[in-house]
């Protein structure tokens, strides 16, 4: 398995991957369908980065991060096809994603999520996000934590 970064050929991949666990556990929102139709408005051009992972040519999963603010990334629509799951993408982009971050010397990454997915806040905690106040800007209906990790 090898983590790469967005590429156009992607794009479709990128959404698909999303659309699926959004609609499996939530729905897919307007802000949702913007950017996942147009990644490389919303999360390239500004600065942030979107990686894939693949296996065989295959993509396995994907996470993205979008900036913010100076500094400040969210880490956002992370999602891996079903049949991968239980082969640690997630875990693989995750640490991937981390050494990216820490390596552009960015201040914090944010995550908002919702407590009905379980496995992904086991996930970030192991990572070590901790969960914060959500605030006034959450771009997110179906968001009911916002988590946040340090990176220097």
């Amino acid at each position: 398995m090898e983590i790469i970064s967005f590429e156009q050929q992607y794009a479709e991949d990128f959404r698909q991957l999303n659309i699926e666990w959004l609609e499996h556990y939530f729905w897919v929102e307007p802000h949702d369908e913007e950017v996942l139709g147009k990644p490389e408005k919303y999360i390239i051009e500004p600065g942030g980065n979107i990686f894939f992972a693949r296996e065989n040519q295959k993509i396995l999963g994907t996470v993205a991060l979008m900036k913010m603010d100076e500094g400040v990334f969210e880490l956002t629509k992370m999602a891996v096809r079903p049949d991968a799951r239980g082969k640690k993408v997630g875990q693989k982009l995750m640490q991937h994603t981390l050494n990216f971050a820490r390596n552009k010397a960015w201040e914090k990454l944010i995550i908002y999520s919702n407590r009905k997915l379980e496995n992904a806040i086991h996930i970030y905690k192991k990572y070590g996000f901790r969960e914060i106040p959500i605030g006034e800007n959450n771009p997110y209906a179906r968001g009911d934590i916002k988590m946040e990790l340090p990176l220097s």
